[in-house]
This record gives C-alpha cells, sequence and structure tokens, in this order.
C-alpha cells in the first residue's frame, strides 16, 4: 500500500516540478510570453471559423511543437550559461545558435501550416 502512496507522491511532485518551470517560462521568457500570446489567437479566431476535428488536431499539435522548442531553446541557452560562466566559447555559441534556429524553422513552417489551415476559411 505504502509503494502505491510514493508512487503517487513522486507522480506529484514531477507535475509540481513541471508547472514551476511553466510558470517560470510564462512570467520570466519573454519569447514564451509571445509565442504563447499567439498561440492563444490563433486558438480563438479557429473556434470563431469553427475548425473541423482534423484542422484542430493540426493546430494544437503545431501550436505546442513551437511552445515546446521554446522551452528547449530556454533550457539550451540556461545550461550553456551555466557551463561556460562568462566567457563564451565559439562551441557554446554554436550551441546557442542552433538551438534558436530550431525555434525559428518550427516558427516558420508552423506559419506555412496556419496558411494552409486558416486560408480556407478566409476565403
Amino acid at each position: 500500500m505504502s509503494v502505491g502512496f510514493n508512487r503517487n507522491k513522486r507522480s506529484f511532485e514531477s507535475f509540481r516540478i513541471a508547472f514551476s518551470g511553466l510558470s517560470h517560462a510564462v512570467s520570466s521568457q519573454k519569447n514564451f510570453q509571445i509565442q504563447l500570446f499567439i498561440g492563444l489567437v490563433v486558438l480563438l479566431v479557429a473556434w470563431i471559423l469553427d475548425f473541423s476535428r482534423f484542422e484542430w488536431l493540426v493546430l494544437i499539435i503545431t501550436v505546442a511543437l513551437v511552445l515546446a522548442a521554446e522551452l528547449l531553446n530556454t533550457v539550451v541557452e540556461v545550461v550553456i550559461d551555466l557551463a561556460v560562466k562568462e566567457k563564451l566559447l565559439p562551441d557554446a555559441k554554436i550551441a546557442k545558435d542552433v538551438s534558436a534556429a530550431a525555434v525559428l524553422l518550427i516558427s516558420a513552417f508552423s506559419v506555412i501550416v496556419g496558411l494552409i489551415l486558416f486560408l480556407p476559411h478566409l476565403v
């Protein structure tokens, strides 16, 4: 009986930690705030346009990918900053730049997905 309780307690703690990280990103990461705002606006417009179930599925996955990429980019930047302290090594800069490029790429493709989803409803 105590094994199940401990497992549930650990699961609850894992969720608490994850929500703490999400709260940190929402409150302190400007790019995440921008992406979140855009995602919420896009979801609201999709609701107004009465998206189909399939369109909702594609849209939600796309928004989630952008937000997750932004979170992972934050992780990469923080870990690299901690590892190199005050001296930004060339390889550390490359890692940070490539991480930011991943967010840029996912964001660019999300715009394409958005156009494919929204244009038929608007024309």
